[in-house]
């Protein structure tokens, strides 16, 4: 079942690459996901055990990344039939065969427990994604393709090396070399120290230029500005917890050694930085979808200062993982039916989206309350968890920074998402034959109704997942 689930999207792929009808083709895509989110249902359900070699295995922390995957590629899928209807101009073979692909390489990353093959993995959505990036052929998208390639490309490069070090580890504590996961974990305490923080280092930089952490997100403005909204979506929403994954499975052997303080604190610090530089450059944002790439630097630094709070923000960081990527969802998805209907991604031009759009214009701004930690949507109980963990933690200095920088970052998206929202449409404002529909709307409303409904009642097996998760980052030598 786990080597089905990873197969089944590259046979889509295939099938995806062999239909002839621009107009038939997109139906491969909510075929496939729909078979993937029953998969992965089964197999949360029916887990089975690691494989032979013990290479394979979908333990807690790979069922919090592989649920969101997999319902947002759903999602996203539904919303692309609709979307590819209007885009009837451009081959979409290369789109929908790489959205396959990379839902292939992102599950392989949530179930593979040999780093050496996570990284493999984490390294085949970069160039998957890198097509759709150039979906709309023009000099821009060109550019944001190029920039996110070389910048991506060289952060997996130092992972690599960082892996490396990890395996040298090994052999100067005359161990069995290895990049298993569990014997890594188990040995933990007996890996040179020296060689484990060089890794750590190496592997948080090539992970976090992936996640896009600050200063090492530079590649996403342009990336999830360039993009049509659905792969925005799972840019935000699907690599970017793929990339946390590998950070997370570093993180597991570095705390089971023993040596826990200069990780975590390294954590907190990178993510500070990067909620500083998202709250700073999301101030007087003139490009809404930019400003959702300013938004994704701000979560990944949520993420990282979580873990590297450990005990209680544990739980908040795992939960943030879920509710980040479904709010991205939201946002991207309904930003991208405003882009069409405007025909621009300026704020200049694009006001007055609730009476021009009704139900986009509509999601759009919850998603924006939703993504702020407003009450009562499920970011809101994550980010509380992490604060409340660090202020019982006696981290008041960094608990005041991390309010400080949500207030601002409201603020700041406040000023952008209100005029375009609620503003009045311009006079002289050209008129296009875009308008609301159902495969375009529907996807984003389910999102925020789980975003909703998981702020008010968190269902029990999803609790018992998340628990289980945190438990294994809260392992100890």
């Amino acid at each position: 079942m786990l080597f089905g689930i990873v197969i089944l999207p590259m046979l889509g792929a295939v099938l995806a690459w062999l239909i002839p009808s621009n107009s038939q083709r997109p139906l491969v895509l909510p075929i496939f996901g729909l078979i993937h989110l029953a998969m992965t249902g089964d197999l949360l359900l029916h887990t089975p055990p690691p494989s032979s070699a013990g290479w394979i295995y979908l333990d807690p922390l790979g069922k919090v990344i592989l649920i969101p995957t997999s319902v947002l590629f759903m999602i996203c899928a539904v919303y692309a039939v609709g979307y590819l209807a209007y885009r009837q101009e451009r081959s979409n073979r290369v789109l929908c065969m790489g959205l396959l692909a990379c839902l292939s390489a992102m599950t392989l990353a949530t179930v593979a427990h040999h780093l050496g093959l996570m990284w493999l993995a984490i390294e085949t959505t970069t160039l998957a994604m890198a097509p759709l990036i150039y979906f709309n052929h023009n000099a821009r998208s060109i550019e944001a393709t190029w920039k996110y390639m070389l910048i991506c490309s060289v952060g997996i490069a130092l992972a690599l090396l960082g892996l490396f070090f990890l395996a040298y580890s090994t052999i100067v504590a005359r161990m069995e070399p290895t990049l298993l996961l569990g014997p890594l974990v188990a040995q933990a305490g007996s890996l040179s120290p020296a060689w484990l923080n060089a890794a750590f280092v190496f592997l948080l930089v090539g992970f976090g230029t992936k996640m896009g952490l600050a200063p090492l997100h530079t590649w996403k403005p342009d990336a999830y500005g360039e993009a049509p909204g659905l792969v925005g979506a799972l840019l935000a929403g699907g690599l970017v917890n793929c990339a946390f994954l590998g950070i997370i499975r570093i993180y597991q052997i570095c705390m089971a050694s023993g040596n826990a303080v200069f990780f975590q604190d390294t954590l907190v610090i990178m993510g500070l930085v990067s909620m500083a530089f998202a709250a700073v450059f999301m101030v007087g944002q003139a490009d809404f979808k930019r400003m959702l790439a300013y938004s994704s630097v701000e979560h990944v630094g949520i993420l990282a200062v979580a873990i590297g709070l450990g005990k209680g923000a544990l739980f908040g960081a795992l939960f943030h993982v879920i509710n980040n990527s479904l709010t991205k969802g939201v946002l991207f998805l309904s930003s991208g039916n405003i882009h069409r209907s405007y025909g621009s991604k300026s704020c200049d031009v694009v006001k007055g989206a609730l009476k021009r759009l009704p139900w986009s214009g509509g999601l759009f701004l919850a998603g924006f309350f939703a993504i702020t930690g407003s009450p009562p949507f499920s970011p809101f109980i994550s980010e509380f968890t992490i604060i409340n963990s660090s202020f019982a933690q006696g981290k008041n200095f960094t608990g005041a920074l991390f309010l400080i920088f949500l207030a601002v970052i409201f603020i700041g998206m406040a000023s952008t998402v209100l005029p375009l929202v609620l503003g009045e449409e311009p006079q002289d404002l050209a008129e296009t034959d875009y308008r609301d529909r159902l495969l375009t709307v529907a996807p984003p409303l389910f999102l925020m109704g789980l975003v909703l409904l998981f702020g008010l009642w968190l269902p029990a097996p999803l609790m018992q997942i998340l628990q289980d998760a945190a438990r294994l980052l809260e392992a100890k030598p």
